[in-house]
């Protein structure tokens, strides 16, 4: 990472290290709060995250829609869940 800031105590890096278990609800609330914060004030961050965005938008349009799964997979998966 080439420039990193330190906003609410935490460095950009951090922050990143920490995203995954933020999105998975796995911090404390004072952890998730110093994040926020940190989003919230850091410029850099702010255009990382508008950067890494435009990356996954562009990959997503590139790859296009998963193939549907065949009638007959999705029959026997249905029973496999008990769905049917």
């Amino acid at each position: 990472m080439a420039e990193q800031r330190t906003v609410a105590g935490l460095r950009c890096g951090e922050v990143l290290e920490l995203l995954s278990a933020y999105l998975d609800g796995e911090l404390e609330a004072e952890r998730r709060a110093q994040i926020e914060e940190h989003v919230r004030g850091c410029d850099w961050c702010e255009q990382f995250g508008g950067a890494f965005s435009r990356v996954v938008g562009s990959l997503r349009e590139e790859l296009g829609a998963a193939p549907a799964a065949e009638p007959e997979v999705t029959a026997r998966l249905g029973k496999r869940l008990g769905l049917d």
